[in-house]
């Protein structure tokens, strides 16, 4: 593993595209990482793997290298993330962010919870490898494994999950939290944030100079629900609670995500876009790997729950299954902790509060994002071509179309009320 940090040094930005980020000495770095010193770079070329829309908070592509190794010839393919070169002010704020904090995670943060993991008798985490890392400003990149070789494929989010996929996820996310666990048990008294300040940096709180744009989107696109949910019979409640919401979500996503009695390391953004699956031969997933470790922090536990329950489950998953979910993850986060001896942090009624108490960041993101997966690639804004000028006009036209779409996709209705029952029938809207 390779970390490149950031020497000081600024681009100018002038022809810089993402591609040309890539270069044969991180093409080198990373294939010695991989394959050992001995391993002779032959040529290398860059592969785009995915489609429009994918890529948001950086580029996603990948680099074919051929390389010879004590006389044979071999190839390799790595995954490549790559600063975005983007014009719009707050993504640029958000690629510093992301990147220095996926790069630190892989590269420092990884190593050390997997050994704790494995001290116990549990295997490593399951994410992909990380074979080099820059965060020099305006040039950030990152090299992963390429999970298509071992059978790991991402499922198509319209649907949304079901249980077998979404009980792997909670299970993953309980053992990287209770990982994180056994780390700050190593320094008692002082939270993790010191030692590994980029936890702290966090693009949904309002201590993140720029941030306000993405806020910006958020509130956006809570107005769309308002406008939908005024013309439904029954929800004239819940659009006037939504309503009430929107100046007040840079202070509900800074509260949320505040620390609590229950900190651990979280995945940040652990959504369907996410997450890949690898397959049985009767089409059973059987293993996960989380990927995009770029918004972790260091929160609650229940706002990965949230965030991910809302954001990636329909209602007639998550709602009947909640408690079950719930229960998978505290049994497995028990498991770790009793392997190595501590105590656990909180009961499984104390979890449920704490669901509860967070739901919130979950709603939120789930009444955004619920438009945004249905959308076909080509509805869905393209910030590389967005300067701050254009954002609000391309707000605006993304609400519109999130009004639009919830009147001729047969999808949205469902998944979309969903959530404002759930919310309804907890209390939260009354």
């Amino acid at each position: 593993m390779v970390f490149c940090p950031d020497t000081g040094e600024k681009s100018t930005g002038v022809n810089v595209t993402p591609h040309s980020l890539v270069t044969e000495e991180n093409v080198r770095a990373a294939l010695k990482a991989d394959k050992g010193s001995d391993a002779q770079l032959v040529s290398w070329s860059v592969v785009d793997f995915t489609k429009p829309g994918d890529n948001y908070a950086c580029v996603v592509s990948s680099v074919e290298v051929k390389f010879s190794l004590h006389g044979q010839n071999s190839e390799v393919v790595y995954v490549v993330k790559l600063n975005p070169c983007r014009a719009l002010e707050c993504m640029k704020v958000l690629t510093l962010i992301a990147f220095e904090k996926e790069v630190k995670f892989y590269l420092i943060l990884v190593p050390e919870l997997n050994s704790l993991l494995n001290e116990v008798g549990f295997k490593s985490l399951r994410v992909p490898r990380c074979l080099y890392g820059s965060v020099e400003s305006d040039k950030e990149i990152v090299f992963l494994e390429d999970l298509r070789a071992r059978g790991f494929r991402m499922v198509e989010g319209k649907q949304g999950l079901d249980v077998a996929h979404a009980t792997l996820i909670v299970e993953e996310l309980a053992r990287l939290h209770a990982a994180s666990c056994l780390l700050q048990d190593r320094t008692p008294g002082q939270d993790l944030t010191v030692t590994y300040d980029f936890l702290l940096k966090d693009w949904a709180t309002k201590k993140v100079k720029g941030m306000e744009d993405l806020m910006t989107l958020l509130q956006k696109q809570v107005k769309a629900a308002v406008e939908i949910l005024k013309n439904i019979e029954g929800y004239e409640t819940a659009a006037t609670w939504a309503e009430s919401l929107i100046p007040k979500i840079p202070d509900i996503f800074d509260e949320q995500l505040s620390m609590t009695r229950y900190n651990v390391i979280c995945h940040g953004d652990c959504w369907n876009n996410n997450i890949l699956f690898r397959y049985d031969d009767e089409g059973e997933p059987v293993e996960v790997m989380l990927l995009d470790l770029q918004i972790n922090r260091f929160a609650s536990p229940a706002t990965d729950l949230s965030y991910f329950l809302y954001s990636s489950l329909t209602g007639d998953v998550r709602k009947p299954n909640l408690d079950a979910f719930l229960s998978t993850y505290h049994t497995t986060f028990t498991t770790v902790m009793d392997a190595a001896g501590k105590d656990m942090i909180f009961t499984l009624s104390q979890l449920k509060d704490e669901f509860k108490d967070k739901i919130l960041v979950g709603a939120l993101i789930g009444m955004a994002m619920a438009p945004i997966i249905l959308m076909e690639p080509e509805d869905i804004p393209d910030f590389s071509k967005t300067n701050n000028e254009e954002y609000d006009k391309m707000l605006d036209d993304l609400k519109s179309k999130t009004v639009e779409l919830f009147h001729t996709n047969s999808l949205l209705p469902s998944r979309f009320l969903s959530i404002f029952d759930e919310l309804m029938e907890a209390k939260i809207i009354a």
